[in-house]
């Protein structure tokens, strides 16, 4: 057998090797940590830990520059990067997206922590603008109630409940029942951080930086940008309106570049 016809045969074996992301859509990679009730539990504060956070933050942040993403999005151990719809690293194969941006997400957290962790991604498919910012009002309602019910739980476990008392105490109760669970044990959860009850948010901004031009002798203002970490974002519909800003923003961008 022919070295070429070789190297063919075993190529072919590679099925999910060409399969791309359709184009002209938008895609959000979405990791989660692998593994991370464990690891958590023995590292960091219950039920939300600063350092923890931080730590999250900083690897969104790494993988919203690298992967060139308009939004990033973070609550409890999870990662949501939005791609704009004329995005093309790596020819859009989604093999490649999901695997380095597991890879990297694992990198940074683990440097940061100083233990090995893992990350696993997916990707999300819209084909609309308003697809975009349903997908992130379902992942911040998400945020909310994984908080409540993270809340809840370790307000039980911190008085004294075993793990299946707690559980078995939560099973099947409301928002109302756990809210005035909380209120007994003087917390009160409309207060709490906005982070840990609507997530964070990153994103791009522009901003004015002063310089000086030293052939003209003059003060000269450019327009940089950067991120912004927005640890207070709205909610409901008017998280859907920043994130719509953020969509219509991008694709004015794009029409530009193609026009």
């Amino acid at each position: 057998m022919k070295p070429s016809d070789f190297e063919a045969r075993m190529r072919s074996g590679e099925f999910f090797h060409d399969l791309r992301m359709l184009p002209a859509t938008w895609a959000v990679l979405r990791l989660d940590g692998h593994g991370f009730t464990r690891f958590t539990a023995r590292r960091f504060q219950k039920p939300f830990d600063a350092s923890f956070h931080a730590q999250m933050i900083a690897t969104a942040e790494r993988l919203l520059e690298r992967f060139q993403g308009l939004y990033a999005y973070t609550e409890s151990d999870e990662i949501s990067i939005l791609l704009p719809r004329d995005w093309d690293l790596f020819d859009r194969e989604l093999e490649k997206a999901a695997s380095l941006s597991a890879s990297l997400a694992g990198a940074v957290f683990s440097i940061a922590c100083g233990e090995p962790v893992q990350f696993d991604s997916r990707a999300w498919l819209g084909a609309r603008d308003e697809d975009v910012v349903d997908y992130f009002r379902w992942r911040q309602a998400d945020a909310t109630r994984c908080a409540l019910n993270g809340w809840s739980y370790w307000t039980l476990r911190k008085a004294g409940r075993s793990v299946a008392e707690a559980t078995a105490a939560l099973h099947g109760k409301s928002v109302a029942f756990k809210n005035d669970l909380l209120r007994n044990h003087g917390i009160n959860f409309n207060e709490l951080p906005c982070w840990q009850r609507r997530g964070t948010g990153i994103y791009w901004e522009r901003f004015e930086k002063e310089g000086f031009d030293p052939m003209r002798g003059l003060a000269v203002k450019t327009v940089r940008r950067r991120m912004k970490v927005d640890r207070e974002l709205p909610m409901k519909g008017e998280y859907g309106k920043l994130v719509e800003r953020l969509v219509r923003s991008a694709d004015r961008e794009g029409s530009r570049r193609t026009a």
